[in-house]
């Protein structure tokens, strides 16, 4: 009787024990083994310093010397307090809104256009996404030049006829930011326009066909199939373009304006933290950063994942 108890409680002993060492000499060991290296990398150096990132921010270290005491939220207080963290604010919502709204009708026009097949197709889709491959320093030093008031942009209009035509573009006190913008589209355009590319060439042309028969003008094709077919493609539009929109910073310190006028969270950060030597407030700008992509990611990752499971 007992030793038939000892069987019974083995059992589930001896299952597990089989499950394991399957397990082992399985491919799972192997994916396992060559990802190790990998997962290890990834846990340091991304989320181990987004924890640190978030610990330095709670610590008194605003000077060249490390100072480790615990101060709290006081250094996220005092940032909120800052008229420039309102100007960073501002110019987050007015860079967005100019830089996606550029990128993303922009580039589905122009997809819209070369999804015909023109003529002359692979030339024009070349130069529209080699900005792309340029970077960030050399666009910036390219419109600088050309939002020169007395050269550039301005002379090119006043030689057609706008002979009154004298805007400030990125030294406008006010509206500096979205000429920021306007370089950063103009180089993140063609980006875009390939997404949306090849997402109106994965549309079957029995799906236009059908529309077309149906008695449908090619407004309403686009605006009740196309469009709505393409929304995949679009909310990753908008997840690029916001998550550039946060992180800006190359351009800014290139085209940088008068004051806090063409001021952004990056740009915040990196002189409070390598300027001013302010650690603790730089890491909290960087924190709040992740924080604000987040809002963006999570969405973008359960999108993503419902598309998988469909």
């Amino acid at each position: 009787m007992a030793q038939g108890e000892r069987g019974r409680a083995a059992s589930p002993i001896r299952v597990a024990l089989r499950r394991r060492a399957r397990w082992l000499h399985g491919d799972t060991a192997l994916a396992v083994l060559v990802l190790l290296p990998s997962i290890i990398a990834v846990a340091i150096f991304i989320y181990g310093f987004i924890v640190w990132t978030g610990y330095i921010s709670t610590v008194k270290w605003n000077s060249s010397i490390e100072d480790y005491t615990s101060v709290g939220l006081e250094n996220w207080r005092t940032l909120f307090g800052m008229e420039r963290f309102r100007w960073d604010l501002r110019n987050l919502v007015l860079y967005a809104a100019a830089f996606m709204s550029q990128c993303i009708i922009f580039g589905f026009l122009i997809a819209v256009l070369l999804n015909q097949k023109i003529k002359g197709e692979a030339i024009f889709r070349t130069i529209v996404i080699f900005p792309f491959a340029v970077s960030g320093v050399v666009t910036g030093v390219a419109w600088r030049w050309l939002m020169q008031p007395t050269t550039g942009i301005n002379l090119i209009l006043q030689r057609i006829g706008f002979t009154n035509f004298d805007f400030q573009w990125n030294a406008d006190p006010t509206l500096g930011i979205l000429a920021i913008s306007l370089a950063a589209g103009w180089q993140f355009t063609g980006y875009i326009m390939a997404l949306y590319l090849a997402g109106l060439r994965g549309i079957s042309d029995e799906v236009r066909e059908a529309a077309l028969v149906d008695g449908a003008s090619t407004y309403r094709l686009y605006r009740h199939i196309i469009i709505p077919l393409l929304m995949p493609v679009t909310f990753t539009a908008v997840v690029l373009t916001g998550m550039g929109s946060i992180r800006v910073f190359d351009l800014v310190m290139i085209l940088a304006g008068p004051a806090f006028s063409t001021d952004t969270l990056a740009f915040h950060m990196y002189q409070a933290t390598f300027g001013q030597y302010r650690w603790s407030l730089g890491a909290a700008l960087g924190f709040l950063m992740i924080f604000l992509s987040l809002f963006l990611v999570v969405p973008y990752m359960r999108s993503m994942r419902g598309e998988v499971e469909r």
